[in-house]
């Protein structure tokens, strides 16, 4: 079983996943699907390949320096589709494989980017959490210790979600919602 957890950044969606864990009796096993993206970045035919898109400034003594390439395509859905027809190809085989190697356990995959993904399709259950902007704005700038301005331009390269599109919309996590989630799961 597979269960797609989506949301705009500092929705909450790896906390919520968490807490899922954490509090059912079923063996789940959980894949921030940024942290793929962001291990992708380390390969080097990836690395070259954003060089040649977005040229040397990308490199920071060696490594892709994220915040550079994350002002450089959150500012332009051009330049994102640029970042993401580089590293997707990667991306999948790394997802693919960590699905492989959990058969019999219940995986949570979350992204923000999961209903453009061929994974959407293959969730048993979708859960969008639509949390209002100004509390996803304080989270990731906490979390991520960016400015407003750079919240602002990684929120004007979001997708706009349907709910229609999902089983579950979640506009809080308080946690009575948590434990009535994990009953339905």
């Amino acid at each position: 079983m597979m269960i797609g957890i989506c949301g705009k950044s500092g929705c909450g969606k790896s906390t919520l996943a968490r807490q899922i864990i954490k509090l059912s009796d079923k063996k789940y096993i959980h894949l921030e699907i940024d942290k793929v993206g962001h291990h992708v970045l380390l390969v080097p035919e990836v690395q070259e390949e954003l060089v040649k898109a977005f040229g040397q400034e990308v490199l920071k003594e060696g490594i892709v320096d994220r915040k550079k390439l994350g002002e450089i395509v959150f500012d332009s859905r051009n330049e994102m589709d640029k970042l993401t027809e580089i590293t997707w190809k990667q991306m999948q085989i790394e997802i693919d494989e960590f699905i492989r190697q959990h058969p019999d356990e219940i995986v949570i995959l979350d992204w923000i980017l999961l209903p453009i993904s061929k994974y959407f399709d293959q969730c048993d259950m979708t859960i969008l959490l639509d949390v209002p902007y100004e509390v996803r704005k304080q989270r990731a700038m906490k979390r991520d210790n960016i400015s407003e301005e750079a919240f602002a331009l990684r929120e004007k390269a979001s997708l706009e979600y349907d709910p229609n599109k999902f089983d579950i919309v979640l506009t809080k996590t308080d946690p009575k919602t948590i434990q009535r989630l994990v009953k339905q799961l």
